[in-house]
């Protein structure tokens, strides 16, 4: 199995989830992190009741790229799916569930700290675009956070390690609106320029380099607050001390 279990109880599942892997796939035979766990599901409970299971519930809180490592919560109960997914869709400071980002970025279009807010729409060719116009038919406001933690210059180019916090999880959002603020996420195929995918090749980066790196939420049954933190795996991390 592919998904590392990193913690798990009667009521969630925490897992880790490889960059390559889909969550969830479209495609019949093609394995993903939901069969994986399910067929894990169903193997652990067959053996405590000594016979074989039928497919167990496995609730879908929220998903990461194929491209993507990082952390993922799932829900073993509908109760607790609903009391999670809540959390999720809640706004501003009352959200529980929270999701940290890491990224190596190229080039040097941000530094410090700052807060990206552009409105996303569902453009061609399965991507994100930003709306020149808040009114654009379909687009939904995508707010993030960033802060530049590391940066390296030599013979590659330069490149920067970003935290990143999003308020809004639209589709793509991380890869969009990083490239629009002119840096694209190294090894990202979809949203990169010219140059950044030429650096990815070079530096043989085939994955996204972003990894969800932290994971807090509560309990959705005691209510005890649960933080996980992970550091990344992917080759375009050891570039940065982390």
């Amino acid at each position: 199995m592919r998904t590392e279990i990193l913690f798990e109880d009667r009521h969630v599942l925490v897992v880790y989830k490889p960059a390559g892997l889909a969550v969830q796939s479209a495609k019949v035979g093609q394995m993903d992190v939901v069969s994986e766990l399910k067929n894990y599901l169903r193997r652990s409970e067959g053996n405590e009741k000594g016979r074989e299971q039928k497919a167990p519930y496995l609730g879908v809180i929220h998903r990461l790229d194929q491209p993507v490592e990082g952390l993922l919560v799932f829900a073993k109960s509908k109760k607790a799916a609903e009391v999670l997914s809540a959390q999720l869709q809640k706004q501003g400071e009352e959200v529980t569930l929270h999701k940290q980002y890491c990224a190596v970025l190229c080039g040097d279009a941000l530094s410090g700290e700052g807060e990206l807010v552009d409105y996303l729409y569902k453009g061609k060719d399965n991507k994100a675009a930003v709306a020149d116009r808040r009114e654009a038919a379909g687009a939904k406001r995508a707010v993030l956070r960033y802060r530049i933690i590391q940066t390296r210059t030599d013979i590659s180019g330069v490149l920067a390690l970003g935290d990143i916090r999003i308020e809004t999880g639209r589709f793509h959002q991380i890869r969009a609106q990083m490239a629009h603020a002119g840096m694209p996420l190294l090894g990202d195929q979809k949203y990169g320029d010219q140059d950044t995918k030429a650096l990815s090749k070079r530096l043989e980066i085939s994955h996204v380099a972003l990894c969800a790196q932290g994971l807090a939420f509560r309990h959705p049954v005691t209510n005890q607050a649960m933080h996980f933190e992970i550091k990344p795996k992917g080759k375009a991390f050891t570039f940065f001390c982390i």
